[in-house]
């Protein structure tokens, strides 16, 4: 038997933390791919095709979306994210783990597809920490910076529909403890199995 990856959704509200913890796990575990979603969103100074998005036309993107292409799609501020759904499907027939970083209405598009995908939701220590994060940023008049914060309220009721929460308070912990659910998923039964199924027969005959 062959060990299929494991596929991890990954939500949070802005200033939460998503980014850089998963950032900072996947180059612990490089074994770990991110999925890099497809946009309609204009390119960023700094930003690489193919690295940060595949960025594409509204026309594209809607092709794409008629032929059944992502495994999730949402539209955000104007523009549209999606998931291809062939390359997520054929990194984890190779054995790879996935993580999407994805909203949770796009997390939840993911589990109706696939349900036994596992789900995180990354919550932060307080309202007064996420407010500072997203100020400090430096980048957003105040009036943006509301309305995300009341974005992020609305965004953090939906953490009852993961299958585990993650508090970042301290970003060392939060990393540990965000390695602990990876290796924790690695020890499941049947991917045990599928790893050690040689081993399980000649224990057993």
């Amino acid at each position: 038997m062959s060990k299929k990856g494991t596929l991890y959704t990954v939500s949070a509200p802005s200033g939460a933390g998503k980014t850089s913890l998963v950032a900072a796990l996947v180059k612990k575990r490089p074994e770990i791919c991110v999925s890099i979603s497809h946009t309609t969103r204009t390119m960023r100074p700094g930003e690489v095709d193919g690295v940060n998005y595949h960025f594409v036309d509204h026309a594209t993107f809607e092709q794409m979306l008629g032929e059944g292409a992502f495994l999730e799609s949402a539209k955000v501020f104007s523009n549209f994210y999606g998931t291809s759904q062939a390359w997520v499907e054929s990194t984890l027939a190779q054995g790879r783990d996935v993580i999407l970083e994805i909203d949770w209405q796009g997390a939840a598009q993911v589990r109706r597809q696939l349900p036994e995908t596992i789900s995180l939701f990354i919550l932060p220590p307080s309202r007064e920490a996420l407010r500072e994060r997203l100020t400090g940023r430096g980048q957003d008049p105040q009036e943006v910076i509301d309305a995300r914060m009341a974005e992020a309220i609305n965004e953090m009721t939906h953490y009852v529909e993961a299958d585990y929460l993650l508090v970042n308070d301290d970003f060392t912990q939060a990393l540990a403890q965000f390695e602990a659910l990876i290796d924790a998923q690695k020890l499941r039964r049947d991917t045990q199995i599928a790893l050690h199924g040689d081993l399980l027969n000649a224990l057993l005959a």
